[in-house]
């Protein structure tokens, strides 16, 4: 252990925790960010373009980081976008300290399963940029599930407040007081940008952009539509709800048919990191071969690639879009 971690090793374990200690530093350095951040997203943008003020506010939150990185990515506003599909107030160098994050840990836990330097650094970069990044998609994923639950149940507010007699505006502000979040968060961020003076088809499609959707952009093709033929908005809107509703239970009945193939899938890609650590049990000095010989890393190596391989086109087969 001591013969491990000495000398240049040591070295450079200790440059990469000063290095992530400074990411942390930089990215929490921004002062206020989060109470600015809603500050920012609460102004409106006038027609296509952000006021001045808005673009100050959302300057002023961002860490050092943050600042940093949009000069030195190439494109940092899709970054930004995923990022702000979560629902959650990640920055971008929130994001970037936690790939440090996972990719130091990577590469000391690979240096004491012996790795030679080289090929850590090579497996902790690929966890660093990819870990976090199945998190993150993860994350959209299960706010999107939730909003597609809610959202029928938005529409039929909309519906009943329409035919009580109320303006569309205010059928938006009870959908935000009455349905639970994310639905409600984001029909109160379109109230409080229509207060602000945006048009409600801008407001409607900066949100649809924001969510990545389909339901959402029904909506809003809906609405806009209506807006420019005319027509009974009440009916139309609960036709897209029953038309939701229809096509959430053929969601579910399509899971529930492609339950066995997606199981079989967990326990085939599962059976040899079962059957390594059983073997690791009894006999670890001829499982290691894999992992502290060359030959061993090309086997690892073929393995890993072909059972990525196969694990993506069964996700396929199993993937349907409506």
């Amino acid at each position: 252990m001591g013969t491990l971690l000495s000398g240049p090793l040591l070295l450079l374990i200790g440059i990469a925790t000063a290095l992530a200690l400074g990411c942390i530093g930089l990215a929490f350095s921004g002062g206020g960010a989060a109470r600015l951040s809603k500050r920012a997203e609460r102004l409106t943008r006038r027609g296509r373009g952000e006021t001045q003020v808005a673009l100050t506010l959302r300057r002023a939150s961002e860490g050092g980081l943050d600042v940093m990185l949009r000069r030195a990515l190439p494109r940092p506003d899709l970054l930004r976008q995923r990022l702000a599909r979560t629902g959650r107030s990640w920055t971008i160098g929130g994001y970037v300290v936690a790939c440090a994050i996972v990719m130091l840990v990577g590469f000391i836990v690979a240096l004491l399963a012996g790795l030679k330097a080289l090929l850590a650094g090579f497996l902790a970069l690929l966890l660093g940029l990819w870990l976090p990044h199945l998190f993150v998609g993860r994350t959209i994923k299960r706010r999107l599930a939730r909003f597609e639950a809610l959202f029928p149940e938005a529409i039929g507010l909309m519906v009943r407040g329409l035919r009580s007699g109320l303006p569309v505006t205010e059928s938006f502000q009870i959908v935000g007081r009455e349905i639970g979040d994310p639905v409600g968060e984001e029909f109160r961020r379109i109230s409080d940008q229509i207060r602000l003076g945006q048009p409600i088809e801008q407001a409607l499609w900066d949100t649809a952009r924001r969510i990545g959707t389909p339901e959402f952009n029904f909506l809003v093709v809906t609405m806009v539509v209506q807006r420019e033929t005319g027509g009974n908005l009440a009916e139309t809107l609960e036709n897209l709800d029953q038309m939701l509703r229809r096509r959430r239970q053929m969601k579910l009945k399509i899971r529930a048919m492609s339950a066995e193939a997606r199981a079989s899938a967990m326990i085939i890609g599962a059976l040899p990191f079962i059957m390594f650590g059983l073997m690791m049990l009894v006999n670890s000095r001829y499982v290691m071969t894999l992992v502290t010989t060359h030959p061993g890393h090309l086997l690892l190596g073929a393995g890993l690639t072909s059972m990525t391989i196969g694990t993506l086109v069964i996700a396929k087969m199993v993937r349907f879009e409506i």
